[in-house]
């Protein structure tokens, strides 16, 4: 179950299903080079405060279930989660870009979709509270 957090200017309760794949749809994310994915993935996830739900990493795509403040739209997550990486991996895996020409290790392409276990009268009842009712 995904948890109401609250900072000091909001509450929110939010959560992403977003999946990405290698360029070309190699199966590369094997091993040392998957391993590492995941280590990086959680290091994000920890240096901008998100909370990672869920996350598999297949031989050829990616699936991250991620909650971050709404401050963060999704196409930014995205852009973190595949930039950083995909820096970082081509450093420490040179071997990829002969396998990836071209110097892109993602797609440009990604899928986004949102979770929530939040009811109308939940809503309705934070919607009465802040108005003081």
């Amino acid at each position: 179950m995904i948890e109401t957090k609250r900072t000091k200017g909001c509450v929110y309760h939010t959560a992403y299903h977003i999946v990405w794949i290698p360029k070309y749809r190699k199966s590369i994310l094997v091993g040392k080079v998957a391993k590492r994915l995941e280590t990086l993935i959680h290091e994000i996830a920890d240096k901008y405060d998100f909370e990672i739900l869920a996350l598999k990493i297949m031989p050829d795509h990616v699936h991250l279930f991620v909650s971050a403040h709404p401050k963060f739209a999704p196409v930014t997550l995205v852009k973190l989660f595949k930039g950083i990486t995909a820096r970082k991996l081509f450093k420490e895996f040179p071997e990829l870009k002969k396998k990836l020409w071209g110097g892109h290790l993602w797609t440009p392409s990604y899928y986004v979709g949102t979770a929530g276990n939040v009811s109308a009268e939940t809503i309705r009842r934070y919607i009465e509270e802040c108005q003081g009712k």
